[in-house]
């Protein structure tokens, strides 16, 4: 583990995950995870939307906002075992884990690893915009020219299309994003044979209008638990859970209280 990373659980804990909304005696506590790229700052716009009484956190990796200094994680095992050490202690009342498109990987295998060093067990988890294990989009990016990288991310939208616009604040927000391909373009994601799937609820999320992720391949999540699962999809393309946060927000805690 990186010596910068270490310290107290609490210390590591509030590195690792921002409060969005806090709660004095949550009932659950959702964890959120962003895309490559991504930061906390994505998942502030859900900070009315959870019901009252959940406490809502979102990952905060490194090289980004309040971490710029700190260096990128190079590979998933890296982080997800220092996130594993951060949120271990986070599950005095029950948890669920949100990831979306890069994150919900990083939420799939935290999930697994807290599961068999732990013995932590989530309420729910919920994927969103990306392949299940095996079917994962691969695009290798991480050294590509700028303009090639650019056009791509712009392709895809969200909150950050805006960025790129301008050569200053690119400079800023890239070196992370390569950061992040380049763990994405080595990660083999881990396919559970029966004894090691998930004894988890699971849900899966996408955009319809998504052209490089299919429906099948959406539905791979299923693979990963022996407990229920559900697709569904939202009108929109990569960043659907923009516009739709709301939606998307109410089917979750709703497919949660269901779970309960």
């Amino acid at each position: 583990m990186n010596p910068q990373k270490t310290g107290t659980s609490q210390t590591a804990t509030s590195r690792w995950f921002r409060t969005i909304r806090s709660a004095p005696a949550p009932g659950l506590r959702l964890l959120c995870f962003p895309h490559a790229g991504g930061n906390a700052s994505f998942f502030r716009g859900w900070k009315d939307l959870v019901p009252n009484g959940v406490e809502l956190l979102a990952a905060q990796y490194p090289a980004r906002e309040s971490r710029f200094l700190d260096a990128p994680a190079e590979t998933m095992d890296e982080l997800v075992a220092d996130l594993s050490h951060a949120s271990r202690d986070l599950f005095n009342v029950p948890v669920a884990f949100f990831g979306h498109s890069m994150g919900a990987s990083v939420a799939y295998e935290l999930a697994t690893r807290l599961r068999e060093e732990h013995g932590r067990t989530l309420t729910g988890l919920f994927v969103s915009g990306r392949g299940g294990p095996g079917r994962e989009r691969r695009p290798a990016l991480a050294d590509a020219p700028e303009e090639e990288l650019v056009a791509e991310l712009v392709e895809l939208g969200g909150t950050q299309a805006e960025v790129f616009r301008d050569a200053a604040l690119r400079e800023l927000v890239l070196p992370a994003i390569r950061a992040d391909y380049r763990l994405l373009e080595r990660y083999d994601a881990r396919i559970p044979d029966e004894e090691s799937r998930l004894d988890v609820p699971v849900v899966a999320y996408y955009g319809n209008g998504e052209a490089d992720l299919e429906h099948d391949s959406v539905a791979a999540w299923s693979a990963i638990t022996r407990s229920g699962f559900h697709v569904r999809s939202f009108e929109g393309g990569h960043f659907y859970l923009v516009e739709e946060a709301g939606s998307l927000v109410k089917d979750l805690f709703s497919r949660l209280r269901m779970a309960n």
